[in-house]
């Protein structure tokens, strides 16, 4: 596949590169956009960094640029605002001004890290996303979501902004373990299931595309929704689909054991179900999902009860007063917000017995 690109409308505008191999230009691609910059800072996890912060940081420094890293611990237990602390102090000492950017090089923890520390320091510096995993790739390095978690709730503090430029380059799945490709796998499904029921079928095939086909597709379809609804004021909100309940689990799970793409799986099965068995959703619908999260190794279930899900979901950020928005499925491909108070969720969750069947 040659490198693709997808332009995005939203910010100040910026393009999605898609390409194998794509990292080891990252610093021809990048430096364009920053002529006056000096100093650069790479954000990366302990993980993520031994593989790729080495060439990038040569590249940097090659091209003049006086460049740092900053490395934090990998896993969703550092995504704090002690965190976000220590890489401010980072990039105080380092004397990054507002004419110097930063990249986010990692997953979706690095990018939300990253960027919300853009967001805010010295009210707003300039970021690349480089997103190492799936997920990141075909989710959250697209569309300028940006936060960190509290103990109330997951993405309780953060900010809309955009990147400059993300670069993306499939080469690097390899370096994933089964366990975090799943969890990428788990934000395509929800993309098909939202928006587009051929990428669904193509999914459940017996020889599935080329993954880098089905990035650029899930990438083209956030970009859109994110041109029409940067700030989550209305069709944004689709893209929650599964994220309710799967955050109510990643908090009982104490951010720990439960990865956020297995999370949004159980999500997307217990509601599909609930819902279904509710005359909200097309008969069978729950079948071809589970199907299909099956098939790429996601679980449908969970121990969790119906009245610990909605009360772990008292404080997710898209609840409204007393009403939080369910996004629901009519069928495969086409969803609809389903706004709710958190005893309609535990009876709708009920149901099924729960998270568990």
């Amino acid at each position: 596949m040659m490198e693709s690109k997808i332009s995005v409308h939203a910010g100040r505008g910026y393009d999605i590169l898609i390409g194998r191999g794509i990292r080891h230009s990252a610093a021809e691609h990048i430096l364009p956009l920053f002529p006056k910059a000096e100093r650069v800072c790479v954000v990366s996890d302990s993980n993520v960094s031994l593989l790729y912060a080495g060439a990038l940081l040569d590249a940097l420094r090659r091209a003049g640029l006086n460049a740092s890293l900053f490395v934090f611990p990998a896993g969703e237990q550092s995504k704090t605002l002690a965190t976000v602390g220590q890489m401010y102090a980072h990039f105080a000492a380092h004397r990054l001004t507002r004419t110097d950017f930063v990249i986010a090089l990692g997953g979706g923890v690095t990018g939300d890290l990253c960027g919300f520390a853009a967001a805010t320091y010295l009210r707003g510096i300039d970021f690349v996303q480089i997103p190492t995993s799936l997920l990141a790739q075909v989710d959250s390095s697209v569309g300028g979501k940006t936060g960190v978690d509290l103990p109330e709730g997951k993405n309780l503090v953060g900010a809309f902004w955009q990147p400059r430029l993300v670069l993306i380059d499939p080469d690097v799945l390899q370096t994933l373990s089964p366990l975090f490709y799943a969890d990428g796998m788990a934000e395509i499904i929800k993309t098909a299931c939202i928006k587009d029921a051929a990428l669904f079928d193509r999914l459940n095939r017996e020889t599935p595309p080329p993954i880098e086909e089905t990035i650029a597709d899930c990438v083209a379809i956030k970009a859109g929704v994110v041109e029409r609804d940067e700030r989550e004021a209305g069709e944004r909100t689709l893209l929650n689909f599964g994220h309710t309940v799967g955050h109510a689990l990643e908090k009982l799970h104490g951010y720990c054991g439960l990865t956020h793409g297995h999370a949004v799986a159980v999500g997307m099965a217990k509601l599909t179900a609930a819902a279904e068995q509710s005359g909200l959703t097309e008969p069978g619908c729950t079948r071809q999902l589970k199907l299909c999260l099956t098939r790429y190794f996601l679980p449908c279930t969970d121990p969790a009860s119906a009245a610990e899900i909605a009360a772990a979901a008292a404080g997710d950020k898209k609840t409204t007063g007393s009403t939080i928005k369910l996004v629901l499925l009519h069928r495969i491909g086409e969803s609809y917000v389903y706004p709710a108070t958190l005893t309609a969720l535990e009876q709708l969750l009920a149901k099924t017995g729960g998270a568990q069947e």
